[in-house]
């Protein structure tokens, strides 16, 4: 028998108080001094330990390139065409002149 969900807490409020109240917490914290709010240095560390960790998926990286190689590739034929149908010289217009 499947449950049935309740219709209470965060899940039938409004977005307007449901940010309200997520406000509300993140001031107490402040005031309390149990929000941590990382410096310069302590964010460069974190991303680049984010970065190494995602990193190690080669399979991930070598589609993230993929994708990008033929974003450009669809870019490029995108201008090449535009250029054409303006009589521009297709390689001048790739390089931006």
């Amino acid at each position: 028998m499947d449950k049935q969900k309740s219709n209470r807490g965060f899940a039938v409020m409004n977005k307007t108080k449901q940010a309200e109240i997520a406000s509300m917490g993140g001031k107490a914290a402040h005031a309390t001094g149990r929000a941590h709010e990382f410096s310069p240095d302590e964010a460069r560390v974190a991303g680049r330990k984010g970065g190494e960790i995602v990193s190690r998926d080669r399979a991930h990286m070598a589609e993230i390139g993929r994708k990008g190689g033929q974003a450009r590739g669809r870019n490029r034929a995108t201008a090449a065409a535009k250029s054409n149908e303006r009589g521009e010289n297709t390689i001048s217009a790739l390089r931006g002149g």
